[in-house]
Order: C-alpha cells, then structure tokens, then sequence
C-alpha cells in the first residue's frame, strides 16, 4: 500500500511555489484525490435526486398547493434529516481528513489507493470529528454568539434612544457584525492547517488546534490569497453549471409546448446541474486539502528545521521525532492570544 520515496520539495516555499506543487501533486494523481473528494458530495447529490423524484413521482407529497401543509411531506423530511444527515457528517469526515492523509502521503513520495486512505483515517474518526466540531465551535460560534448578544442588546436600547441615537446605534450594530466576521476570518485563517496537524502528527483536536495557530503565525496571508482564488474556481464552476442546465432546459423546452414538456426541461436541466456541479466540487474540492498541507510542512521547515530532520531521518542517523508540542491552553480564549514559547519534546 505504501511506497517510500523522497520529498521533492524541502525548502521554504513562495505563494507561486506552493500552487505549482498543489498542481503537480494533483495532476499525477488525480483519481486518488477525485474519488476521496466524492464521497461527501455524492451523498448530497444522492438526498437531493431521492427528494427530487419523490416530490415528483410518489403520490401525495406535493400537497394542493405552494402555501398548503402536507405532513407526508414534512414527515419525509424530517425523516431524511435524522437518517441522511449522521450518514453525512461520517462521509465528510472521512473525505476531509482522507484528503489530507492522502496530500501528505503523496509529498512525502508515498503510493497509497483510496482503500488505503480511508483505512488510515478509520481509527481515528472520533479524533477527527471532534476536531471538526472544536474547531467550528472556536472559529465561528464564540465571536458569533458575542456578536448576537451585542447586537440584541444595542436593538433592545434602539427604541427608547430617539431618531438619531436610533441611527447611531443601527450604525454599531453593523460595524459589531462586520468586526464578527472579520475575526471569524482572522481565526478561520489562524487554524486553517489544524486538521493537518492532527492527520499528521495525530495529536488531539484542542493541541492540533493550539499547534496551527502558532504554525500559521507569518503565512495567514498567503492562505487567505488561497481562499480567493479557490472561491473564484468555485464561483467559476458554479457558473459553468448554471449555463450548462439553463441550456439544456431551454433547448427542451423549445422542442415541445404545454405543461408536461414544461416539466421534462425542468427535470432535464435539474439532473444536468447536480451532473455538473457534482463533477465541478469533486475536482475542486481537493485544491484547498493539498495546498493546506503544503503550508502546514512549509511553515514546518521555516519554524522546525524539519528539512534537516527528514534528511537525518533518511540517511538513518536519527530516528523520527515528534514535533514539539504547545503548552496545553487553560481556557477556551486561549487561541487568541497564544503562548509566546514553545516546550521542547
């Protein structure tokens, strides 16, 4: 399953350097990622067809009209919800943290299949599921639940402050939301190589989180510029499935009159976008994986020496060493203000 070879790359890494090997390690293996990729985006695609052609092929669950209440309808999704959603979390678990086992093997010159990726990732599942859940609940819901109660607050003083306080205070209400999301952002960006860490050195969710905020401290931005340009592929690809469908349903209704084949082009062109847009997430979603974990061994050597290590490591004067951990955090804003050393292993 695996086969050892030689990191190509062993030296600190420009922006440009860092896509170019994220090309290059996705174009020789481009199967391993597209398949690791497409397991979450297939669960989608499978619930939303199963809706689709249940709403149009079962009887009794389009209701007698758009504002009418059909509980066959609501049972169904409610049903959908409890079943399918677990199914999806599990899917893209595996994906995420497959597609991260999967970039590291292959910079480090590993061969390893699909099987093989999601057998690495089996036993460590909860490991990472809980880290996905810490991270989301430390990047986005802390600097949101403090932004939600300010705002209540400057909405709930908004009537008794007149005309103008009222305007003023609709004022700091925004600038509170923009200051939100922007440290929701800063965050995204400071523990954006965490899963990374946790694939590869298979520490904990809350070190893996404490060990990438300190590993991305210098290349934030360069991540961010990542971030750009891989939501103007996605904004692109969206694009190209939307002309896609609208295209073919247009040419199929132009081919025939009245409601049914009004309907035919509707499903033509629903089927064409989840077609497209299947195949458009599926070979984008890698590009972030890959080049995550290129920044993650990049800001390894330039921090760690881990250049010189993996040498020792190779020509067996050194057996391999764990990388040096974080001082644990006492609280949970800890991340925002991270220890200023780092212990020795």
């Amino acid at each position: 399953m695996f086969e050892t070879k030689q990191i190509e790359t062993l030296r600190p890494t420009t922006l440009g350097e860092i896509l170019d090997r994220t090309a290059q390690l996705y174009r020789r293996n481009l199967l391993l990622f597209a398949g690791v990729a497409a397991l979450p985006i297939a669960v989608i695609i499978a619930v939303t067809a199963l809706i689709f052609v249940s709403l149009f092929a079962i009887p009794g669950l389009r209701g007698a009209g758009d504002s009418s209440f059909n509980p066959a309808t609501a049972l169904m999704t409610a049903l959908l919800v409890v079943i399918v959603l677990p199914i999806y979390i599990a899917a893209a678990v595996f994906s995420f943290a497959g597609l991260t086992e999967a970039a590291a093997s292959v910079h480090r010159g590993e061969k390893i299949t699909i099987r093989g990726v999601f057998n690495a990732v089996r036993p460590f599942f909860w490991r990472y599921l809980w880290f996905g859940i810490l991270q989301a609940f430390v990047i986005a819901l802390i600097p949101a639940v403090i932004a939600g109660v300010v705002i209540g607050l400057l909405v709930y003083l908004t009537p008794g402050a007149g005309a103008a306080g009222g305007v003023a205070l609709g004022f700091l209400a925004f600038l509170v939301g923009v200051a939100a999301f922007g440290v929701i952002i800063w965050r995204a960006l400071g523990y954006s190589i965490g899963l990374s860490v946790c694939v590869v050195e298979k520490k904990s969710a809350w070190t893996s989180l404490q060990r990438a905020w300190r590993l991305s401290e210098g290349t934030r931005g360069r991540i961010f510029v990542l971030y750009l340009l891989i939501l103007a592929l996605a904004m692109a690809g969206s694009m190209i499935g939307y002309i896609a469908s609208g295209t073919v349903g247009a040419i199929a209704g132009v081919m025939g009159n009245g409601a049914g084949y009004a309907a035919a082009a509707a499903i033509v062109a629903g089927v064409m976008y989840l077609v497209v847009d299947f195949i458009v997430q599926a070979l984008l979603a890698p590009v972030s994986w890959i080049a995550l974990v290129l920044f993650y061994y990049d800001q390894r050597i330039r921090k760690e020496g881990f250049d010189i290590e993996w040498m020792m490591q190779q020509a067996g004067l050194m057996q391999p060493l764990p990388a040096p951990p974080l001082a644990e955090a006492s609280s949970i804003s800890a991340p925002l203000a991270p220890p200023d050393t780092v212990e020795e292993p």
